[in-house]
């Protein structure tokens, strides 16, 4: 913590994963899982971000993900269930950090380095009337569904830096 402004009031500087677990832990009862990986941030974070291409690969449940509009770190898209539900989000998505808001679900990624590699995390909670009660309900289903999640990046990554891989 360090000393800010004429009066010396504190501040804190939180770095993307600690912001993501303040923003999943204020909408109730998330889903929410981090890991650290061994790998630079900048090839961790090529992979997560890559919204159309790796999502639907890292997300069960997710056909695909169509940006569909885009104004520098400002983006809209659709994402389509396996199921075929479409929903639109609202995405911000900057070096590090994405968050995407829906109308039935809010979800965030966040990534920043740490020693050796980067440490990365992912949330996902449901924003209808009684969500809450729902993510309590889906809660030790959803926590491992997250960790099985971070487990699918980590093969991504993997499979994007792989020795003789066109980029």
């Amino acid at each position: 913590m360090t000393s800010s402004g004429s009066r010396g009031w504190p501040a804190a500087e939180l770095d993307t994963v600690r912001r993501l677990k303040v923003i999943a832990s204020a909408t109730g009862h998330p889903s929410f899982a981090e890991r650290h990986y061994a790998v630079p941030l900048e090839r961790l974070w090529s992979v997560a971000s890559d919204l159309e291409h790796e999502l639907p690969l890292i997300v069960t449940g997710l056909r695909s993900f169509s940006v569909t509009e885009a104004d520098g770190e400002r983006l809209s898209g659709e994402a389509v269930s396996v199921l075929g539900v479409r929903e639109r989000f609202d995405v911000v998505l900057r070096p590090g950090w994405c968050l995407m808001q829906g109308k039935v679900l809010t979800s965030g990624m966040a990534a920043t380095a740490d020693g050796d590699g980067c440490r990365f995390a992912f949330f996902t909670s449901l924003r209808l009337p009684g969500g809450g009660v729902l993510d309590r309900l889906r809660g030790p289903w959803s926590a491992r569904r997250a960790e099985d999640l971070l487990d699918r990046l980590g093969v991504r990554v993997a499979a994007r830096s792989a020795p003789g891989r066109a980029e």
